[in-house]
């Protein structure tokens, strides 16, 4: 057996051990909570009390960050913000247990030590899951490791200086509630070290600012999927700090906005287990919105309010001059910031122009450029380009939801634009589709031209190699065949001017294979010329040359005698090089024709309008459908070359072969 088989029945065991453990502790903070409640009903307590008493905002955050802790812990155990949310709802679920309870033990008349004992708990449970579980939790959100070594020494500092709000909380002395005593560990000069306590309440908020500012810069430096996690926690964080703040430093604030503590816990349970549970962009988006509008909203209100108290004497008056002012500043200010958080979230998507814009900057840089503008512009998670099913271009992580866009160029498909849905959306939204409706038409501009380059560059390729095998095969047969013979005529000639005088028959001998060596030179000479264009069509034009080839062709293979018939009338004077094609493609058709089909007659005929029509058809019966060959490929070849079109195979009354060639006449 191998270690790794010995480890896992271990690590089997301490996954499970670690999950009850969770299980327990989330349970745990629950059980606190709800024992707290039942006491303080039996107490006598009513809602105003429970509030007052911290029962309400402390046994909400214990159960929120008790239960979240434990599904973290559940689902990852390795990941230490489980277990500091789970710290942090036992903090919390304590105080709402113990402060309940030490006022049931003074209805009782139980010992003072008793009481006393309640409230030390009471009041020293909760100050480390704000002062350092949940700081330092948001510092290692989202993976459980510090951003860097600095931020290291920042987590090292809260822990160490988490004492301080410790102490701000639990030293005053002051009863937890009404008829309690005060606790243990209390500051006679409590009221004197107010600055200290100060320098606390500041600790805690540049502790939560510096969670917050490791978060944003977390999400500059994440992908795709980081990006969702952190948008979740940030939503929450920036909520619940402006909820807490006023508490921290306004006298008077209600403690219900405590209450907005809890939806960090709930955020980084979703963010760690579910992010995918929802597009949060949408939901920042608005959020993000309202809450800067109420800032601006506040702060134009009070400093309305300030200035225009000296000059409106009538407070009526003065708070009907502010509203409206601020209703004035607000009205262009609202669609502003709705797209600025837009355009933070979703790119350009509001502002079409601008992706065509950028898109037809990257078209000068290439198809890839294009990709990637799309994809960063909208704030896709992925954006690829497909021709023929191959990826031209892509760029990002491929989601689990791909969408693939056609890219049409009159009328036809020339690539898929593949689009990576946003996690949380279950399709393109129609600003998306609308947007891409936009630079869809230039990509498919580009995207064509980029294959008429392509199969221009092809083309010329096949041209050179075409031309050098041309020039290779003439050089080889100047070289073998025709250059040998011409060298044999000469010496043949030397040979017979100098016998000329001494030996008349041997002289005679020479000239006579001087005769045939000469004869075959030109044999080669005609060879040469007629493959590179045929002398009929020189001698007889086009339609001559097919008909002396259609006589040529009268007898199968098997002997039987068939019938050629050439339809041709009224041609126009065409390019040498369209005459060689559709010559030689319409004696190869009608020599298959002969040599495979068992027709008794055959019909070539040449058609010519806005293009030049060659057709062969015969009457042999069906024999399946054709294989291409040597000759199949050749024709479909001198077709291409000169950009026409080619089709051959059986059909219900015969053979067909025909191409077409485009044609411009005089």
């Amino acid at each position: 057996m191998t270690t790794a088989q010995q480890a896992s029945p271990a690590a089997t065991e301490r996954a499970h051990s670690r999950r009850t453990l969770a299980g327990a502790l989330g349970g745990l903070a629950v059980v606190e909570v709800l024992a707290g409640v039942v006491l303080s009903f039996v107490t006598g307590w009513g809602w105003a009390e429970m509030l007052d008493g911290f029962v309400v905002t402390n046994g909400l955050m214990g159960v929120t960050f008790g239960l979240c802790g434990a599904v973290i812990a559940w689902h990852r155990p390795s990941n230490p913000i489980g277990w500091l949310f789970l710290a942090d709802g036992i903090g919390h679920a304590t105080t709402a247990f113990s402060g309940p309870l030490a006022s049931v033990l003074a209805d009782a008349n139980a010992p003072i030590a008793a009481q006393r004992l309640a409230t030390t708990v009471a009041v020293f449970a909760w100050p480390w899951s704000i002062g350092l579980f949940l700081p330092l939790a948001l510092l290692l959100f989202p993976n459980g490791r510090a951003l860097s070594a600095r931020w290291r020494w920042i987590s090292v500092g809260i822990i160490v200086t988490s004492p301080l709000f410790a102490l701000e909380m639990g030293t005053s002395g002051d009863p937890i509630t009404p008829g309690v005593p005060g606790g243990y560990l209390t500051i006679p000069s409590y009221a004197d070290l107010q600055p200290l306590w100060t320098v606390a309440e500041a600790r805690n908020l540049v502790a939560i600012a510096l969670a917050i500012s490791c978060l944003v810069i977390r999400f500059r430096r994440s992908d795709e999927v980081g990006r969702r996690q952190l948008l979740w926690l940030l939503l929450a964080s920036v909520v619940a700090l402006l909820f807490v703040t006023p508490w921290a430093f306004i006298a008077g604030t209600p403690i219900f906005v405590l209450l907005a503590i809890p939806l960090i816990p709930i955020a980084v349970a979703v963010a760690i287990v579910r992010h995918q549970l929802l597009d949060i962009r949408l939901v920042v988006s608005r959020a993000l919105t309202w809450g800067l509008l109420t800032l601006v909203a506040i702060g134009s209100y009070a400093a309305l309010a300030a200035l225009l108290g000296a000059l409106i004497p009538s407070r009526v008056g003065r708070s009907a001059a502010v509203t409206v002012l601020v209703a004035l500043i607000i009205a262009p200010i609202l669609p502003r910031l709705r797209q600025l958080v837009d355009r933070a979230l979703y790119g350009d998507r509001g502002d079409p122009a601008r992706i065509a814009s950028r898109v037809g900057e990257q078209l000068s840089a290439g198809l890839p450029g294009v990709v990637a503008a799309i994809r960063s512009g909208l704030r896709f998670p992925y954006t690829a380009l497909t021709i023929d099913d191959a990826v031209i271009a892509s760029d990002g992580v491929p989601p689990e939801l791909v969408v693939p866009l056609e890219l049409q160029y009159g009328g036809t498909s020339v690539a898929q634009l593949l689009i990576g849905v946003r996690s949380g959306e279950s399709a393109l939204s129609t600003a998306d589709r609308d947007v891409l409706a936009l630079v869809a038409v230039p990509l498919a501009v580009a995207v064509h031209a980029t294959r008429l380059s392509s199969e221009l560059q092809s083309s010329r390729e096949k041209l050179v190699a075409a031309r050098e095998e041309e020039r290779r095969r003439l050089r080889r047969d100047l070289h073998d065949g025709l250059g040998p013979t011409l060298t044999g005529i000469a010496f043949t000639a030397d040979a017979a001017a100098n016998l000329v005088d001494t030996d008349t028959d041997r002289t005679r001998d020479l000239l006579n294979t001087l005769r045939t060596d000469t004869r075959t030179a030109i044999g080669d000479v005609r060879r040469l010329v007629d493959d590179l264009r045929p002398p009929a069509l020189d001698e007889l034009g086009l339609v001559g040359a097919l008909r002396q080839r259609a006589d040529q062709l009268s007898f199968r293979a098997d002997g039987a005698m068939i019938q050629v018939e050439v339809a041709a009338e009224g041609l126009p004077a065409l390019p040498a090089a369209l005459e060689v094609a559709a010559y030689r493609i319409a004696t190869e058709a009608l020599t298959n024709v002969v040599r495979h089909s068992r027709a008794t007659s055959a019909v070539l005929a040449l058609r010519c309008g806005n293009d030049l029509e060659v057709e062969v058809t015969d009457d042999g019966p069906p024999n399946g459908a054709w294989h291409p060959g040597v000759g199949l490929h050749a024709m479909r070849e001198r077709a291409a070359e000169l950009g026409g079109a080619f089709e051959a195979g059986p059909t219900p009354t015969g053979g067909l072969v025909r191409a077409s060639f485009p044609l411009v006449t005089p």
